[in-house]
Formats: C-alpha cells, structure tokens, sequence
C-alpha cells in the first residue's frame, strides 16, 4: 500500500509538470489509484468528500471575500487613498515607492486578494513613479512585492484556505499573521528609504510639490482614509474581538464594499454583474482544486501515504530545527513551479502533523509556512506578481527589470521568516492574548 502511495505521489507531480490543471492532476491521479486500490467502493469515499468540503461553513468566507475585493477595485476608494498618502510621503527619498507600499498595505488589509491589490495599485502606481523616472526595477519591485503583502496580511483568501487544511483556527491565523505581515511592511520601507537616500537618482524627489496647509492635508486624509479603515475595523476587528466568524465578517466586509461603491457613486448594474462573474470564476476555480485535494489525500491518506511521508522524514535523524528548515525548503523550492493552492493542499495535512509531533506549535508553523508561500509569488518560472504587473506594465519596464527589482524584497522575505523563527511570540502573542 505505501509503495501505491508513493507511486501516487510521483504520478502527481509528473502531471504538474507536463501542464496538466492542478486540479485535473488531483483528481484523475486520486480516481486511478482509489479505483485501483479500492474498486466501486470509492464513490461512497468521493460522497463523502464532496459533502464534507460543501459543509465547510468556513470556506463560504472564500467568495464573500472575493466579492468584497472585486467591488473594491472599481469603487474608485483606490484613488482617493493613493493621492492622499502621496500628500504625506512624497517628499521623502523614494516617496512615492514608499506610498506605493503603504497602499498595498492598507488595500491588502481591505481585500484579502493578492491580484487585486497589486492590479489596482499598479495601475495607479506606475503612471506616477514613470513621470519622474524612478528606477524600473524599484518601480516593479515595490509593487509586486507591495501586492504580495495580500498573502500575509488578513484578511488573506491563502490563510482562509489553510485554516481547514493545518485543523487550525482561522482567526489565531488572522492574529498571529498581523505582525510578521507588518513587520515584513516595514522592512520594505525602510530598504525603499534607504535605498533612495544612498542613490538619489533612483527615486527623485518631486520637484513641483505644492503646498498645502496642514488642516487641508488632515481633511483629504481623512475622507480617503476612513473608509477602508472602517471597513478593516469592521472585518478583522469583529473576528478578533471574538463577534463574528470568519464567514460573518466576510458577509459585513461584502455588505460594506457595496455600502462604499454606492458612497462614492460608482455602483451601477455592470459593475455588480462583473463583480459576481469574477467572484464566480475564481471560487470556481478555488473550489474545484480543493475538491480535487480532498480527493487526493483521501486516497493517499488511507494507502498510508501520510505514514510513509512522516516516517521517511522522522528517520532522516535530523534535529526538529534541520527537519522544519527541510520541510520548509521543500516548499521554497516548488514555489518555483507551483501554485499556492498547490502547496498548500498537497503539504500543509501532511507536514503540520509532522510539525507538531516534533514539539512546533501549528499556528507558528502555518504563517512560517505561509511566508514561504509568498516568496512563491515573487520567485520565477511560477511568479503571479510578475505575471500580474506584467498585463498593466508599460512596455519600456522589461522582465528583466522586474525579476531584478524584486531580488532585494525576497531577501527582506528571508529577513522576515528569520524573525519570525527566532521570535515565535511574533506570532503567538497576539492570538493568546485575544483568544486565551
């Protein structure tokens, strides 16, 4: 049976890396080898599935999110936020990189997907920086690095999908991601600043600043500011304060976009009706990989695949810490060809148990785990930011430019995780002292 399961998993990867849809990859491999190893009692096992993941009351969080930041991206909040921070921080050596960062963050913490904060941003981003000749890499590298900051800081889609996987609540993910996500924000910005003060030429100064008084800075900010603040406070602080599910929060975080599309008078019947399409191709799209995981590591699980994994890794007599670092560059490494969702269904049920039995605690686990993730979207063949900067880029920022700009932010990523590693109360404070 393990030597089936072991077959399992090599058949998977093989058709990962002929093209094969991970999700068709999943579920044919899962379907040979359960009719293989089981005959017509697999369907009883795939009912099973398909109920227990239609049941899952907090995976309906997925599309209320997903909805919230479609909504999000065409209310026209975007714009009004992005000139008001520019008010604050244009001036400063790489202003405007600077502000490109702050905004990611502010927007990641509004929509919870990656793709449509660092979509929205860019397009706003790049117009500005290009006009007064920042450097491309910079340009590309506080972007993309910026719009992955939607993985790591609630409330994220990736940390709603892991929660079920790692058996680990979702709101002691939600807290304990919020200071590595900050921290890592900040590590940005301060490489941004300092970057810009040693070779000036790389973000200029704005030259034509106009002055403002300070009253009327304080009343742009304002009005561009509170909203999503409100929105944000309404979301996480309802699932950290213990009121709402994660599910719960999400239907308040939908109700709010649709209350500040209609504020700022850009709710009209197109722009909902290209909100529910996008909501509904990519829940789709979600849902039909986790069901196809289910399938796969029902299967590979009852062949002992589990077993044999944790016993090859348990026998290779590492330290518990050589072992986490092995398990988490096994990650690293196919972050290069693989998607998140990828990773994570096929790794996250089996190494968390692993993890665990060596002393770790799960939660630590999941967001070290889930840093790793993220350096996935920055780290090339695979690279969604690049992909995602690369259909709003003007032709004259390269790919070349890009993976160069993004070079340095990986390093603060490793910064981070290294934090993270030898802080673990980075993590664990704030979710026992919310939940304990």
């Amino acid at each position: 049976m393990e030597l089936a399961a072991f077959l399992m998993f090599l058949a998977l990867l093989a058709l990962i890396f002929l093209g094969i849809h991970i999700a068709f990859a999943l579920f044919g491999v899962g379907l040979v080898f359960g009719i293989f190893i089981y005959g017509d009692a697999l369907i009883w096992q795939f009912v099973g599935r398909v109920e227990s993941l239609a049941s899952n009351y907090i995976l309906a969080a997925v599309p209320l999110f997903v909805f919230m930041g479609s909504l999000l991206e065409r209310s026209g909040i975007a714009e009004r936020l992005f000139d008001a921070i520019q008010i604050w921080v244009r001036r400063l050596p790489g202003g405007l990189a600077v502000g490109t960062i702050i905004m990611c963050i502010i927007f990641a913490a509004s929509t919870g997907v990656v793709g449509a904060t660092e979509t929205v941003v860019g397009l706003l981003a790049i117009p500005a920086m290009m006009k007064y000749n920042y450097d491309k890499g910079l340009i590309a590298g506080s972007i993309c690095s910026g719009g992955s900051l939607g993985t790591i800081i609630p409330p994220s889609v990736v940390l709603i999908v892991m929660g079920p996987l790692a058996d680990v609540s979702i709101g002691w993910l939600f807290a304990g991601s919020m200071i590595p996500g900050l921290i890592m924000a900040l590590l940005y910005i301060i490489y941004t600043i300092g970057l810009c003060t040693l070779r000036p030429e790389a973000g200029p100064r704005p030259e034509d600043e106009v002055q403002m008084p300070l009253g009327q800075k304080l009343v742009i900010t304002a009005k561009a500011l509170l909203p999503p603040l409100m929105l944000i406070i309404a979301v996480l602080g309802s699932i950290l304060a213990g009121v709402a599910s994660p599910t719960e929060a999400a239907a308040i975080g939908s109700a709010g976009a649709v209350i500040l599309a209609l504020t700022y008078g850009s709710l009209t019947l197109s722009l909902f009706w290209e909100a529910i399409m996008k909501t509904l191709r990519v829940t789709c799209m979600i849902m039909l990989i986790l069901l196809a995981g289910t399938v796969f590591t029902g299967v590979f699980f009852s062949m002992g695949g589990g077993s044999m994994i944790s016993d090859f890794l348990l026998g290779m007599d590492l330290s518990p810490w050589l072992l986490l670092l092995f398990i988490l560059l096994m990650a690293f490494v196919l972050g290069f060809f693989l998607e998140w969702i990828s990773i994570l269904l096929i790794f996250i049920p089996i190494f968390t148990p692993i993890v665990t039995q060596m002393g770790f605690d799960s939660v630590w686990f999941c967001i070290l785990f889930l840093i790793v993730i993220q350096t996935g979207y920055l780290t090339p063949p695979m690279a969604p930011a690049i992909f995602y900067l690369r259909g709003i880029a003007p032709p004259e920022i390269k790919l070349t430019d890009m993976y160069r700009g993004v070079v340095p932010f990986l390093a603060l990523q490793a910064i981070t995780m290294g934090i993270v590693m030898a802080f673990p109360q980075t993590v664990l404070w704030l979710p026992r002292l919310l939940f304990n």
